[in-house]
């Protein structure tokens, strides 16, 4: 038992050393110190996880371009196993601004000296001819962006990570990704759509066939087939409405519970000027309406079945019904809508 108490303290014993080291600027040593981090992870405690965490976070700024995206995945890690992500997250959100910076400067300069297919950034370490090309620190950061994306999701899994994460932060790491995303043609799906969350936040239903609407409330909803699978369970499930009710599994694996199963589709997601709101993108898709989010549920002109599960496994899902609108209210709101195609 004390040679395994001990074994787990070594996680501990490895972040100071590499604490040290990298404060000392001593490469050697910060390379094995952290290979002893990864080697002792596995067996380390998880308080010792816990408390391991902000402390590599805190070294992010000071640790190389190269390896500092791997650094900020460990983090993640550590968040995962139980650090707190409200200490952890700036550094990441820090480093993660930088390499949006960086992989946008990368683009610039692979088009400029002769474009050709954009390097796949897991696909090992970029040759001489990249370098070259596009200079060390912009082929670091593109190179480490899909580590950044990692670590940022594994803070964004946290609901008070998302409600503090300021809205003009939010909108410059949205600005710096679109940024990429149009030099590269690379979409870095996973971050656009954390970056998109919402919380708490406000969603008028209209049904349209019945006439009904509904107050309801959403959070940490990552895609809209997940929020569609949630309105069936909350509307249908709920004996609001008729049609096919999701079963209490396929509605469980879109709040928290792990895995996928089938389902099938209950409405069709309208926008109040009669668009399609698409299962594939997210619930930012739906229009603000006089401070809600206003979205009409028509029949589904066709049989359409996904399976059932959360963008994000690591993030609880919830969608609560808040209260069933009156019906002159309803009417209102419907009249503002553009009639059914």
């Amino acid at each position: 038992m004390i040679f395994e108490r001990k074994g787990r303290e070594r996680f501990l014993d490895a972040v100071a050393g590499f604490e040290t080291a990298v404060r000392e600027r001593d490469g050697d040593r910060s390379t094995r110190a952290f290979q002893d981090i990864h080697r002792h992870f596995g067996s380390a405690s998880d308080h010792d996880v816990a408390e391991g965490g902000p402390r590599l976070a805190a070294l992010l700024p000071e640790v190389p371009a190269g390896p500092r995206g791997v650094l900020a995945v460990v983090v993640g890690a550590c968040v995962e196993r139980g650090a707190d992500a409200a200490r952890c997250a700036p550094r990441v959100f820090d480093g993660l601004a930088e390499a949006l910076d960086g992989a946008r400067e990368f683009a610039g300069r692979w088009a400029a000296t002769g474009g050709a297919e954009f390097p796949d950034p897991d696909a090992g370490d970029p040759d001489p001819a990249v370098l070259e090309r596009t200079g060390p620190d912009a082929a670091a950061a593109w190179w480490s962006l899909p580590q950044w994306e990692t670590a940022s999701v594994a803070m964004l899994n946290h609901p008070e990570v998302r409600t503090s994460l300021a809205d003009d932060r939010r909108a410059g790491l949205l600005r710096a990704l679109a940024a990429v995303r149009e030099a590269s043609g690379h979409d870095f799906k996973c971050l656009a759509y954390v970056l998109l969350v919402l919380d708490d936040e406000p969603l008028v239903a209209l049904h349209r066939p019945s006439g009904t609407g509904y107050a309801l409330r959403m959070s940490g909803i990552g895609d809209s087939f997940q929020l569609h699978t949630l309105l069936a369970d909350v509307l249908v499930g709920g004996g609001h409405i008729a049609g096919r009710a999701p079963s209490a599994e396929e509605a469980a694996v879109c709040r928290d519970a792990p895995g996928q199963v089938p389902t099938t589709g209950s409405f069709n997601l309208v926008t109040p000027g009669g668009a399609w709101v698409w299962n594939e993108g997210t619930p930012t898709d739906i229009p603000v309406v006089d401070g809600v989010r206003l979205l009409v549920l028509d029949p589904p002109p066709y049989e359409r079945g996904w399976p059932a599960g959360r963008f994000f496994p690591g993030m609880r899902g919830d969608l609560v019904l808040e209260r069933v609108l009156g019906a002159e209210e309803t009417r209102q709101w419907l009249a503002r809508c553009a009639p059914a195609e």
